[in-house]
């Protein structure tokens, strides 16, 4: 993997539109990620059960990537989105750019270092709730860019992620913690997922690094 020399500041948590790195490089955030009072009340009114139908998820009932516009898909769209002066080809793949992890800190320069993480996993939105979803649905959320449901992250960093909710599993970078649970609620409050009550412990407990 090459990643750039230097490595990100522990950026600051309130930082929710950009993030920046010295010398004013700016990166995109996903959007609508709410703020820690708005993310709070939505963690209040989430439904809190056990997890179910674990056996029965398949990866392959959310159908991803979608064509967004033209040969681009979803993944193609959000390192376009999220990488600084990307340059793509004429099938969209982007064959240069740089890319900051916000799950890490760390910095890019190959579009195959970077994965495309679903902040509530596949796996997980499975088990609260979307098992009972259409296919249709579970395509839409799978490929959901209107929400903060697609990060563009270390690949590395997200293969140890998995489908671990944030009982069992946080990004190391520690100042990232607060948006990650304003992004982690927001997307389960917009799809109407449950969460366990260790998950709703964790959440918490990251509210409060805001």
């Amino acid at each position: 993997m090459h990643r750039v020399v230097h490595r990100a500041l522990a950026v600051p948590a309130a930082t929710a539109a950009a993030l920046t790195l010295m010398g004013g490089t700016a990166y995109a955030y996903p959007p609508g990620i709410p703020s820690a009072n708005v993310a709070a009340a939505e963690l209040a009114e989430l439904t809190v059960e056990p997890e179910s139908h674990a056996s029965t998820y398949d990866r392959d009932l959310f159908p991803h990537w979608s064509t967004i516009s033209g040969t681009c898909n979803t993944r193609e769209t959000v390192l376009k989105r999220d990488g600084r002066n990307v340059v793509t080809n004429t099938s969209c793949a982007a064959v240069s750019g740089s890319w900051l992890s916000p799950y890490d800190g760390e910095t890019w320069t190959r579009a195959s270092d970077i994965d495309i993480d679903h902040m509530v996993p596949l796996s997980e939105a499975w088990k609260s709730g979307a098992w009972a979803w259409t296919t249709q649905r579970r395509r839409t959320f799978a490929n959901d860019l209107a929400n903060s449901q697609l990060w563009a992250v270390t690949d590395n960093v997200n293969q140890a992620k998995g489908d671990k909710d944030p009982g069992v599993w946080k990004p190391p970078l520690n100042s990232f913690w607060c948006e990650y649970a304003r992004s982690w609620i927001d997307v389960k409050y917009e799809w109407g997922l449950s969460i366990d009550r260790a998950e709703k412990a964790a959440l918490a407990g990251m509210l409060d690094t805001c």
